[in-house]
């Protein structure tokens, strides 16, 4: 009897499974019969193979990979397997510096690369990154909990050089149900500096947009972000969350005008280095708080001038880069927020710099919106500057605390609610292979017998009664398959309990497929 060269170049696993019979896709192994429907056994016995591999002492080979990957692939094992879970693993502003979390940025178009090489490693199924300015969070399907944190951190250190035993100092841990809450409380912006933010929600529908087509941005997964992106719309619509100061770059306004004194608010001389995303936010929000001049530096001119004619009747004036020092010396304010990996601003620069109007006490700030940073900490020596980072905001979000508690309420409730939807629409998912096996049951049934029919009519039956024939039997069976149907789906809907749709599944596995 064949055995695959996989199995065979692999001692161990030919070992564990040297007096078994376990039907796998690469033929019959072993001598000894497991019944075929002691599922418990089958698992027992891949897990107990899967233990032997990896105890081995030896350096592992191709062979050993090779063998480990089919164990994964197999069709008894993800049969048997217990399902998979949803876990995250996460470095926010609440828990990590900023120092790290900047080291473990992964840029937008970076996304599908590590997708593809987190689903290269042994227990995960499926990927997605979430990497902004406030977080560095990878959300996975994982085969094993424990495995999967343990090769997903290992990875982390590995593409950011940053220790293992680093990271587990500063990470967050959630799964399943706890996981699912999470992104949805980051969707909705209760989980960012700035309550109600709107950014956040951006950059959850660029997670799902980056993912269309990547191998690895699977149904749990995307379905996890997609909903997320639900959830976000409808607490935003029904909780007014995001009135007030609702994105960093409000929030890096609002810092730089509290540090001001407010009779200098319409006269202090701003500067935005970088004209993206964040940086025409700062200018709109700026403008918002009555700034109607105000200097850009950046690579190009192009974003400056669709920025003018965005926000006509403020003037806007546009300073290529290399003017950029030149331009922080007339500034009393400067916001930075480019892509860039290194500081655009380090001690000896701002030393060489003229102070600030002295209406604002001579000292010039920075307000920094980067990741990575765009002004070295080292500047904060410099006694006529002071810098501010994300980090920093933290100030600005003290305020009005009763009225973020009470739409942070509201919000729970909407989210607790889509989680129970969510999770239903997860579970429901393990009775899809049944039904669509059910309905090929019923119609190779349909079709052996509309057969036999025709044959008995002759060949000179028009097409009309065929057709009819045909329609006939088609109803018969989407009648016939209706109740059974209905007790297979679990969406949520209705009062059905998970263990009685697993049950109806079960019980349909046995009649009839």
């Amino acid at each position: 009897m064949a055995v695959s060269s996989a199995f065979v170049a692999c001692p161990k696993l030919e070992t564990v499974l040297n007096h078994h019979k376990l039907e796998t896709p690469f033929g019959l192994i072993g001598v000894r019969a497991l019944p075929s429907n002691n599922n418990r056994s089958r698992r027992g016995l891949i897990q107990r193979a899967r233990c032997e591999l990896s105890a081995s002492e030896s350096a592992p080979n191709a062979a050993n990979i090779s063998a480990l990957e089919q164990l994964k692939n197999s069709a008894a094992d993800r049969y048997t397997k217990e399902r998979s879970s949803i876990v995250v693993i996460g470095l926010s502003i609440h828990t990590a510096p900023v120092e790290m979390r900047e080291k473990l940025a992964i840029p937008e178009a970076e996304w599908p690369r590590a997708i593809a090489e987190l689903c290269g490693l042994n227990h995960i199924e499926e990927a997605a990154v979430l990497s902004t300015c406030n977080r560095m969070e990878i959300y996975v399907l994982a085969l094993s909990q424990h495995r999967g944190v343990k090769e997903v951190t290992e990875w982390m250190s590995k593409t950011s050089g940053i220790p293992v035993s680093e990271i587990c100092q500063h990470r967050f841990l959630l799964y399943n149900k706890d996981a699912t809450q999470h992104i949805f409380e980051v969707s909705a912006g209760l989980d960012s500096l700035v309550l109600g933010e709107g950014q956040i929600l951006a950059q959850v529908k660029q997670v799902v947009k980056v993912g269309q087509g990547v191998n690895g941005f699977g149904r749990n997964i995307s379905g996890l972000f997609k909903h997320a992106i639900t959830v976000g719309k409808r607490v935003r619509t029904e909780t007014n969350i995001a009135a007030g100061a609702v994105s960093v770059s409000s929030a890096a306004v609002e810092l730089a005008l509290m540090k001001l004194p407010e009779s200098s608010h319409a006269s202090a001389r701003m500067l935005i280095i970088g004209a993206g995303k964040m940086g025409k936010l700062v200018i709109k929000h700026l403008v918002a708080k009555g700034c109607t001049r105000m200097v850009v530096v950046n690579r190009s001119e192009e974003r400056v001038i669709a920025i003018r004619e965005e926000i006509p009747g403020v003037e806007v004036v546009y300073r290529p880069l290399d003017e950029m020092l030149a331009s922080a010396a007339e500034a009393d304010v400067v916001f930075t927020s480019t892509a860039s990996e290194t500081p655009l601003f380090l001690k000896e620069d701002v030393e060489t710099l003229p102070p600030a109007c002295p209406e604002i006490g001579g000292v010039r700030l920075f307000v920094d919106i980067s990741v990575p940073r765009n002004v070295g900490s080292c500047v904060n020596e410099v006694e006529t500057a002071r810098v501010y980072n994300v980090d920093d905001l933290k100030e600005v979000v003290a305020a009005n605390k009763e009225d973020r508690l009470r739409k942070a309420m509201e919000a729970q409730t909407i989210i607790a609610e889509e989680s129970n939807q969510f999770e239903a629409w997860r579970d429901s998912l393990e009775t899809v292979p049944t039904i669509k096996k059910l309905r090929a049951y019923a119609e190779r049934i349909r079709m052996a017998e509309l057969e036999k029919c025709m044959s008995k009519m002759g060949d000179d039956i028009n097409k009309k009664t065929t057709r009819a024939v045909d329609d006939l039997s088609r109803g018969i069976v989407n009648r016939f398959l209706h109740g059974p149907m209905q007790h297979l789906r679990c969406d949520g809907s209705d009062s059905r309990t998970l263990s009685e749709t697993l049950e109806n599944m079960h019980a349909l596995n046995r009649m009839y497929v």
